[in-house]
């Protein structure tokens, strides 16, 4: 087979900024947002703009949540922007996700919230049509699965677990044997098979295995059914976060989930994909391009990740003066006791530093770090979740202090339990969540057997 390459990019997010995002009600919720809202249409306008330009490849993956909240107008756009990315000579393969369809999206005036015409999910194959369904070899309707014949010798099964009346679904054995004879026909047929779905079906990161909604339900079955026939290699959004992550099955086949950061919020990241051969795939990221915008003075990646860092600051500045809301939007139950305990908590950790919280659990601070503010840290972890290559492994004064912390905790509880009931290392799901001692999350070659 000849090399073959693709870009692609996923959760795109696309709201129609006419529908309306501003006002006081659009700013309050914004507190609480990774992603961009009313900058949408600017940042995917600059994207396709860039795709068309880009002459390395000519075919784009799109890895589910086009849409900002499944606004009809928002379809009608994006549909006509992709379909000026097609004209341009590139091919486009979706995949849909729970984003995309909705009775009742909303937008934002100066008088508060309100409800612009939605999206069914019966709705999506007329709108996406033309990029990726009808080109299909094989095509599953109820799923808004297909095959695609990606190049000679290489075949896309693209698979959607948010269907009609259903959202991020355990796969049922039938569909799971449709997965199974795309995968076993494309090994009869001599053509590699990579594969594209919305969540995650390895956790992105260690602590992300925690959240049900973060990968794949019953991700297990997914993965032997697609490895031990021949499927090594999955692409995949949702969650926002830059990563590469590998596991084996039983029957010792390798199986790599390469996840993307989205384009309207931090880490804003596309991806060029190089299928070198049967074997060999290489993984470079590439920079959202620059977008119009007042961006007060910063650039597309510094406006992008202060919006990220206000969210995280104002759930930790909550809790000391805005309980209830912390509470509620942690869905955490509101008793007087407990709005009491919460603002106790948040006013200590506000002032806490590194090295007061390190004596409390009586280890000690790197000196380096000692007197820095723990909240300043703690943003430092959670945005570096999501961007990847988390640095603070062991040697730096981060890594060796949580680590440290890490131990102290570990031996009031050893282990826990994951969002699937599997049980994890808690030291060990702590320490890689904080440092990255596997595969680079943005360029790497991946050997698939």
């Amino acid at each position: 087979m000849k090399p073959t390459k693709f870009y692609l990019i996923t959760d795109t997010h696309y709201f129609k900024n006419s529908l309306g995002a501003y006002g006081e009600e659009y700013e309050r919720f914004m507190d609480f947002e990774q992603k961009c809202f009313a900058e949408t249409q600017s940042i995917n306008e600059a994207v396709i703009d860039w795709l068309k330009k880009a002459d390395e490849a000519d075919t784009v993956l799109i890895a589910g949540d086009l849409s900002f909240n499944g606004e009809k107008e928002s379809h009608i756009a994006f549909t006509k922007l992709l379909g000026e990315l097609k004209d341009s000579g590139k091919k486009i393969y979706v995949v849909t996700a729970g984003h995309d369809f909705n009775d009742k999206p909303f937008a934002f005036t100066d008088g508060g919230r309100i409800t612009p015409e939605g999206t069914k999910f019966t709705e999506l194959y007329d709108f996406y049509k033309d990029f990726g369904y009808d080109d299909a070899i094989e095509f599953n309707k109820e799923h808004l699965s297909y095959v695609a014949q990606l190049a000679d010798g290489v075949r896309l099964l693209v698979i959607c677990n948010d269907i009609d009346g259903k959202k991020h679904i355990t796969y049922d054995d039938e569909f799971l044997g449709w997965i199974e004879a795309q995968a076993k026909q494309a090994q009869a047929d001599g053509q590699m098979m990579i594969a594209m779905e919305h969540y995650p079906v390895l956790p992105g990161q260690p602590v992300l295995a925690l959240i049900g909604d973060a990968w794949q339900a019953e991700s297990k079955k997914l993965i032997e059914t697609l490895a031990d026939n021949g499927v090594h290699l999955i692409f995949t959004g949702h969650m926002h976060n830059q990563s590469i992550n590998v596991t084996e099955t039983e029957k010792g086949n390798k199986f790599y989930d390469v996840c993307t950061g989205c384009t309207i919020g931090c880490p804003a990241f596309m991806r060029l994909v190089t299928i070198q051969d049967e074997n060999t795939v290489k993984i470079e990221s590439i920079p959202v391009p620059e977008f119009e915008w007042d961006k007060k003075g910063m650039d597309s990646a510094g406006y992008l990740k202060m919006q990220f860092e206000r969210m995280i600051r104002t759930l930790i500045d909550s809790m000391a003066n805005d309980p209830v809301r912390f509470m509620r939007k942690l869905h955490i139950k509101e008793s007087p006791v407990t709005i009491k305990a919460v603002a106790f908590v948040g006013r200590k950790i506000s002032k806490m530093t590194v090295g007061k919280l390190a004596w409390l659990l009586c280890t000690k601070a790197d000196k380096e770090i000692r007197n820095n503010n723990f909240v300043d840290l703690a943003i430092d972890i959670a945005r570096n979740v999501f961007v990847g290559n988390q640095p603070f492994v062991e040697g730096t004064p981060e890594g060796n202090t949580l680590l440290r912390l890490f131990r102290r905790i570990s031996k009031f509880k050893k282990t826990i339990k994951d969002s699937q009931g599997n049980e994890l290392d808690l030291y060990e799901t702590l320490k890689h969540t904080v440092g990255n001692y596997g595969i680079d999350d943005y360029n790497a070659t991946l050997k698939l057997n």
